[in-house]
Formats: C-alpha cells, structure tokens, sequence
C-alpha cells in the first residue's frame, strides 16, 4: 500500500469519526472548506471536529491540535496566528517565557485573570514554514464559529498576520496596531504579538498604551 493510499484511507476515517452520529450532527464537507451552517453550535463538540480534520497540510506535520482554551462567556477573546513549536509540542497555549508575558500584559493592566479570557488561533495547527491564505481559508470557518459561540465584546488580534487574516485587511501593521477595527459586527484591536514582544522589548510600551486601551473599552458599558 503506498503512502498516498495510505494517507486517503486516514483521512476518510477520520472523517467518518468526526460526523459520527454519537459526537455531532452531519458535517458537510466541499472543496476542503467546511461549511459553517453545519457545524456544531457547542464548544466541545466543535472541539472534537477540529481534532479530526485533515483537510490541510498542516494536518501531516502537527503533533496536536491547539483548538483553544479560556472562559467560554469570555469578554475578551485573545486570537494568534498559529501554535509555537513549544505549543504543539505540550498541547498547551502560552507556555514558558510567552506565557508569563501574557500574564503581565492581562493581569498588570486588565481588571482580569488569563482565565477569564478565551485564547485561540487562526489556524489550529502548527506550520513548518509559516500559515498562507490556503491554510487559513480552510480553518476560519472554525475560527468564525468559536467567535459566534463565545460572542467577546472585544477581541484582540496578536500580531501582524493574525489581523490582516481575520479582518481582511493589508493595511500597513504600524497604522492599524492599538486603532479600533472591526470584523464583523466585533469590535477588534491589533497589538504586538507575546513572541515579538520578548524579541523587541522597546516595543512593550506601544503594548501597554494598546492593553490601557483595551481596559477602557472593557470597563465602559
């Protein structure tokens, strides 16, 4: 058997699992791209669809699926482009020298706790040589539909990539970061991604004035 029938055999089981009548309803499936009227409207049973898709690349070169985490009635949602290295390895978000990163940004300056937040990525796999357009458009019905079930009032997008992708927009990084964005009828706010931040420490105060802005929007009514 070769490695390409091999891999067709994989995914249609994973696939028959993931539309199993004892996790979810029906998923419909059409050109790689999942169709989200058919996803299912609770977080663990979405959860278990993204843990067995294979409809990218990705999938052949994640050691895990980094779906997401946090308060399900969060107000405020943390999105990223895609898992760390460390991430996919421990299954786990924000680990090590990020994770204390994020906790100083949310906690020092936020009226919250990293667990009142809800963290995720646009892609919930790890690349090998960074996410393009393909990647994500196959995910971000995945992305959309944990957005409408946690329902934030504000989301903040970490880094260049992840806002350009989510809100469609290729506005130069540097005019849009900390500026009130929109997707959809969400309010988002771009800042410097955790990682950038420990690489270029003189950037962390343009990071402070975004994350008071944020607490502005999160305390009015």
């Amino acid at each position: 058997m070769t490695k390409a029938v091999k891999n067709k055999i994989l995914y249609q089981l994973n696939f028959l699992k993931s539309i199993g009548y004892e996790y979810h309803n029906l998923i419909k499936f059409s050109n790689n791209e999942v169709n989200s009227s058919s996803l299912p409207d609770n977080m663990e049973s979405l959860k278990s669809v993204v843990e067995n898709c294979y409809l990218c690349e990705l999938s052949k070169s994640r050691k895990n699926v980094l779906f997401g985490e946090g308060n399900l009635n969060a107000s405020l949602m943390l999105i990223a482009d895609e898992p760390s290295a460390s991430e996919d390895e421990l299954k786990s978000f924000y680990v090590g020298k990020t994770g204390e990163q994020l906790i100083k940004m949310i906690e020092n300056v936020l009226p919250l706790k990293k667990e009142d937040v809800y963290i995720t990525n646009l892609v919930k796999c790890k690349s090998t040589n960074g996410i393009n357009t393909s990647h994500y458009s196959t995910c971000s019905t995945y992305l959309h539909k944990q957005i409408e079930l946690v329902n934030p009032k504000l989301i903040v997008t970490f880094g260049e990539k992840a806002y350009q992708y989510l809100c469609s927009d290729n506005s130069s990084f540097n005019k849009v970061r900390g500026q009130m964005m929109h997707f959809r009828e969400y309010k988002v706010i771009p800042t410097h991604s955790v990682s950038f931040l420990l690489r270029n420490p003189s950037s962390k105060k343009d990071a402070f004035h975004d994350m008071l802005k944020i607490k502005s929007i999160l305390e009015s009514n």
